[in-house]
């Protein structure tokens, strides 16, 4: 071996050794930081943009019913029953979701220390216009408007477990309180161009949304199942009498009755994901979708 390959031996030995030590540091640190931050667990995906967009670098988001789920159906894992154990918030959406009316007592019973916000507090609920979901309509966030006061909610909460940081979470609270209110504004001008306000959907989930724009929602799904051949004659019926063009359904379901509808009536399929944790986008797609529809 050269001197030159000695020296470049030795140098190589040195690194090595410096990367073994610096490792754990780097590590151990990262861990600290994740450590600092508020645990918050959430129902469902559009709550994780609320809770994210007020807590900023300083929440771990915990979502129970995951992007692509359904929260009719979705069963918490054990690894989330883990994670829930150690946050400090959760987030209840508190308007009836059938995942919170079957296991949020089970999940509250995890995490007795967990401070539990409800979201919906201060919301006028609906009353439901699904059989499948009896007594108020949980779909709450699918109105801008609403989405404001599950926003102020969500920063009470984050307030009373962490309120050295009350400016941070109330700064991020209006900007994006801000963001809400450009979203409605543009909501409102889009649809203030349509001739024809109704619109058809597989499951009935807008009716927040419906009612806060004037608008005619006409649900395909009834009492959580596919409809029977005769109700989907009388759907077909429906959409044509109602000059509806386009049908939204979602991919957290089976789109076979939608598609029959629309190939029926020579219009588009449209999937628009309610549950979609980037909702401000979803909401816009919804309104694009909307003004192309029923125009």
């Amino acid at each position: 071996m050269t001197k030159k390959s000695k020296v470049r031996a030795v140098y190589a030995l040195i690194l090595a050794f410096s990367l073994m030590l610096t490792a754990p540091a780097i590590s151990c640190s990262q861990e600290i930081s994740s450590a600092d931050k508020i645990g918050v667990a959430v129902s469902i995906p559009p709550q994780a943009e609320f809770v994210a967009r007020v807590g900023g670098d300083k929440v771990n988001i915990t979502i129970m019913v995951p992007p692509g789920a359904n929260p009719h159906t979705y069963e918490p894992r054990p690894n989330q029953m883990t994670e829930l154990a150690r946050v400090k918030i959760y987030a209840q959406l508190g308007s009836g979701i059938e995942f919170e009316r079957v296991y949020l007592d089970k999940l509250v019973a995890i995490n007795q220390d967990m401070l539990l916000v409800d979201c919906s507090r201060g919301v006028n609920l609906i009353a439901s216009q699904d059989p499948d979901e009896p007594g108020m309509d949980p779909h709450t966030w699918l109105s801008p408007l609403n989405v404001r006061t599950i926003v102020q909610n969500i920063c009470d909460g984050l307030v009373q477990i962490d309120p050295a940081n009350r400016a941070y979470y109330e700064d991020n609270r209006d900007r994006y309180l801000q963001e809400l209110a450009d979203l409605d504004q543009d909501i409102r001008t889009g649809l203030a161009r349509m001739t024809n306000r109704t619109f058809m959907v597989y499951h009935p989930a807008f009716a927040y949304f419906a009612a806060e724009y004037d608008l005619v929602m006409l649900p395909i799904e009834a009492e959580g199942k596919e409809p029977t051949a005769a109700a989907l004659t009388r759907l077909i019926e429906q959409a044509r009498a109602s000059q509806v063009k386009t049908i939204l359904t979602s991919p957290q379901f089976n789109p076979q009755s939608a598609r029959i509808i629309a190939e029926a009536i020579g219009g588009r399929l449209v999937f628009i994901d309610y549950l979609a944790e980037g909702y401000l986008a979803s909401m816009r797609q919804l309104l694009d979708e909307l003004t192309r529809a029923t125009e």
